[in-house]
């Protein structure tokens, strides 16, 4: 566990995440629905590009008969997040799908795994968060089986310690 959920200094924040295509959006739903999840949580930061895909994440889900339990928002800097944390994890859904920015991100997902229950295996993230400098921010080995899409409809996954590639060849490491 990090000795504080804080990112160094050295991390500039970076206050743009890429909007999620829609290829990256059919794979993030596919990862949920194989895992038998019926109840979302979302989180995003609060760039144009993760509003829009955190909506259209959840109007496909609604869509397909699913229920969206929760949409937290956080911002890219905060004195600690911890609020924004308890509501997400509180909503205990089968999946927490995340979007947005890679510094908003890994410092959520810090006071996350510093503070709450949340569990990345139950974790779906759009493609911005599944590259090595996100991962980096956060710790893969903090991060074991938080998986995604990737722009091209592709999986990722971090296992062992690694941010990896699924096995059909479709994903790719960022």
């Amino acid at each position: 566990m990090p000795q504080t959920p804080r990112l160094p200094t050295w991390a500039a924040p970076d206050r743009d995440a890429i909007e999620a295509t829609s290829a990256e959006l059919d794979r993030m739903t596919e990862l949920a629905v194989r895992r038998g999840a019926c109840l979302a949580a979302i989180g995003r930061g609060r760039c144009a590009a993760a509003a829009r895909t955190a909506e259209e994440f959840a109007r496909r889900w609604e869509a397909a008969g699913r229920v969206v339990l929760d949409v937290v928002t956080w911002p890219e800097d905060a004195a600690s997040w911890l609020r924004q944390a308890t509501r997400l994890a509180n909503a205990d859904p089968d999946v927490w799908i995340m979007t947005g920015a890679p510094c908003g991100w890994a410092q959520m997902t810090r006071r996350l795994l510093w503070s709450t229950r949340w569990r990345p295996e139950r974790t779906i993230v759009s493609a911005a968060l599944g590259t090595e400098r996100a991962i980096r921010l956060v710790g893969a080995s903090y991060l074991e089986g938080l998986s995604g899409g990737n722009a091209a409809g592709g999986t990722w996954t971090i296992a062992g310690g690694k941010l990896t590639r699924a096995a059909d060849g479709t994903g790719t490491a960022g």
